[in-house]
């Protein structure tokens, strides 16, 4: 691991912060991405005070047409070719679907489809030609059921869920392998963001820290796990979920999603 690259995006807090903490720990170069310039800079000093790593900070809004391109490009300047991606970078939206913003929600997909495609399309490929890479794709506990007055976000996660499951299969026996990380409610700026941190969801039971899943996700991702759900709980749900007639699920998240 030592002489391991590895890019985050969403690095700037939260659960893309705690993953950015514990690769510095391990690895010789850590590439930080996140849409503001001056929170990465402050992360970069402080995983430089943490352990002896080169910290390099490339701000970028990821949901702009034509971002991951300039991302890759951007790193294939510096010479670093990246071993290990945490595809965090991701938001939602809450409210009734007829409801919502267009405008956040077609950023929302560019950010949380378009854009975890498109890079993890342009880092795989040097991976597979050096034999050995890992890959975090970020969805959530929301990926395995519809998710009413959250319709996009749920969709676009289990977008997140179907595409690492079957790209994790056909890298088998290339030496590259791709997790995806599914948390319940965590303590993070999501809930403020998405304008749901009233909702029974994030106030019927205490949310994870975010510490707590990315060293979760961080073991997942060295075992080489492809599913990786966080929580006791979260896993019972969703089998359960699986478990049910498909009104059910839909029916329950709808209950969780009103005002507290």
């Amino acid at each position: 691991m030592k002489n391991t690259v590895a890019l985050i995006t969403g690095a700037s807090g939260g659960i893309g912060y705690e993953f950015a903490k514990l690769l510095a720990k391990d690895c010789s170069t850590v590439i930080l991405v996140a849409r503001g310039k001056e929170k990465l800079v402050e992360v970069k000093k402080e995983l430089e005070l943490l352990a002896p790593v080169r910290v390099f900070v490339l701000p970028k809004d990821l949901a702009q047409a034509g971002a991951a391109e300039e991302l890759f490009d951007e790193v294939e300047k510096e010479k670093l070719s990246v071993d290990i991606f945490i595809n965090n970078a991701g938001f939602g939206d809450h409210g009734a679907f007829v409801d919502t913003d267009w405008a956040k929600e077609s950023d929302m997909l560019a950010l949380n489809i378009t854009a975890l495609t498109h890079m993890t399309k342009l880092f795989l490929k040097g991976m597979i030609r050096r034999k050995r890479g890992r890959i975090v794709n970020v969805a959530s506990a929301a990926a395995f059921q519809p998710g009413p007055f959250m319709a996009v976000y749920y969709a676009s996660k289990a977008y997140v869920l179907s595409f690492s499951e079957a790209i994790a299969n056909e890298l088998k026996g290339t030496g590259v392998t791709v997790t995806v990380l599914c948390p319940g409610p965590t303590t993070t700026g999501f809930a403020q963001a998405a304008g749901a941190e009233r909702s029974f969801l994030f106030r019927y039971r205490k949310p994870a820290s975010p510490s707590d899943v990315a060293r979760y996700g961080y073991n997942a991702m060295m075992k080489g796990k492809t599913v990786a759900i966080h929580g006791l709980l979260n896993k019972l749900l969703i089998m359960s979920a699986r478990l049910s007639p498909r009104w059910i699920p839909p029916a329950i998240v709808r209950r969780l999603h009103r005002k507290a």
